[in-house]
């Protein structure tokens, strides 16, 4: 892991889920997938949406050419643990296509303008996920 997202991560855990710099305001989540070449869990700040029960994260990369690594942990092993402020539960990932995902990748630009320059550096089609709580 990187010593920015540790930072960030430390942050959030001792501040009940709150963060200042970059992400202050802005809703975050760690989520927590399992390496799909190490097996070994891995933790990553990213901005959430809600949909209804779902919370909607972004592959942005932040417009770099290729998916993040938590994108490609997630299609190995479509499980993940969210924590959200307080709460820590387990997730399904599913992964959004269309409209559907064009819909939503609308709305996280509007929650946060970033989104539509990430997509501006990148010709890939940036992925969105589904996260569905599960009953633990």
């Amino acid at each position: 892991m990187n010593d920015f997202n540790a930072k960030i991560i430390e942050e959030f855990r001792a501040n009940e889920g709150r963060v200042g710099g970059m992400f202050e305001g802005q809703p975050l989540c760690l989520l927590t997938t399992k390496g799909a070449k190490s097996g070994k869990d891995v933790t990553t700040p990213v901005m959430y949406l809600k949909d209804g029960d779902d919370y909607i994260v972004i592959a942005s990369n932040a417009g770099a050419d290729n998916h993040p690594a938590w994108y490609h942990n997630l299609r190995a092993t479509p499980e993940a643990t969210l924590e959200v402020g307080t709460e820590k539960f387990s997730a399904k990932a599913s992964f959004v296509e269309g409209d559907k995902r064009d819909q939503l990748y609308a709305r996280m630009v509007e929650q946060a303008p970033t989104f539509a320059e990430y997509e501006q550096k990148t010709t890939r089609r940036i992925p969105v996920v589904a996260l569905t709580p599960t009953a633990s």
